[in-house]
């Protein structure tokens, strides 16, 4: 697959080909949630718990459910059959606003019929090589905000954190959370090898609820632990998500320990549950 497939409202085309309603709150307000899942071998990855996430965080954003698994897994089959190839899925989620000025949400239960749904399949090739990262000095990761836990259109504060690093000589952003302790990165959850055991901050400090982070979890092979931003002797950084597996060899111009297999540690996480 050398381009992008997209799907919306029955009709596949190039994601430039394919429009949405001006009126779509998704499009003006960033009032929306989606989910980038991997397909590998011609299967999406972790989909169960894909899908959970992503009616979480519509629950959470007073939307309606977004399609059912039974619903995906057909147009996801037809999406690699045209395509020939992997890559990753982006699957959104949006309510259109019907014209409605402001941010008030429309009265009474969410009607699905007002939502908009569409998809895409680009290419794409994991990567496991080594960043060097810098904590944000301007953006935080807001501790008591339910948003934190949802993966929703509102991308600003990833952005400007990376922005910040890549002037500071660095490849990506780390964010500290309100608490003052690590949280994350712009796109991908933490993972720390301290004493031979694998850390990640818990969830109450404002991280996202990463599908990758759960298996770790889910599999022992991770623990929740409040982590200070200062690294100690030969730690080794991760930084996870559902496509990639980068190893961090500095935090702020200081060296870590890059010695890990990062590429095992995550495909053993991957698994195809349709």
């Amino acid at each position: 697959m050398t381009e992008t497939i997209a799907w919306i409202n029955d009709r596949w085309g190039q994601p430039t080909e394919l429009s949405l309603p001006l009126s779509d709150r998704g499009l003006q307000l960033g009032d929306g949630v989606f989910e980038t899942v991997l397909v590998r071998n011609g299967q999406p990855q972790l989909l169960q718990a894909h899908h959970r996430r992503w009616c979480d965080g519509a629950t959470v954003l007073g939307m309606a459910l977004p399609p059912t698994l039974e619903v995906l897994r057909p147009l996801i089959a037809e999406a690699v059959q045209r395509s020939c190839s992997d890559g990753a899925l982006r699957l959104n989620w949006s309510l259109d606003g019907a014209g409605a000025r402001g941010i008030q949400l429309p009265p009474g239960e969410p009607d699905p019929s007002e939502h908009h749904f569409w998809f895409s399949l680009s290419p794409h090739t994991p990567t496991f090589n080594t960043v060097r990262t810098w904590i944000s000095r301007h953006e935080r990761r807001n501790a008591n905000s339910r948003l934190s836990h949802c993966k929703t259109f509102a991308y600003g504060q990833a952005i400007q954190a990376r922005r910040e690093a890549i002037r500071a000589g660095a490849d990506e952003g780390l964010l500290l959370s309100t608490t003052g302790e690590l949280c994350c990165a712009s796109t991908a959850n933490l993972l720390v090898q301290r004493q031979g055991q694998w850390l990640t901050p818990p969830l109450s400090s404002g991280c996202l609820p990463g599908v990758m982070r759960e298996e770790l979890l889910k599999n022992g092979l991770a623990h929740e632990q409040r982590l200070d931003p200062h690294p100690e002797a030969n730690d080794c950084w991760l930084l996870i998500n559902s496509l990639d597996c980068r190893v961090v060899s500095a935090v702020d111009d200081q060296p870590l320990n890059t010695n890990v297999n990062a590429a095992a540690l995550w495909k053993a996480q991957l698994h195809s549950d349709c």
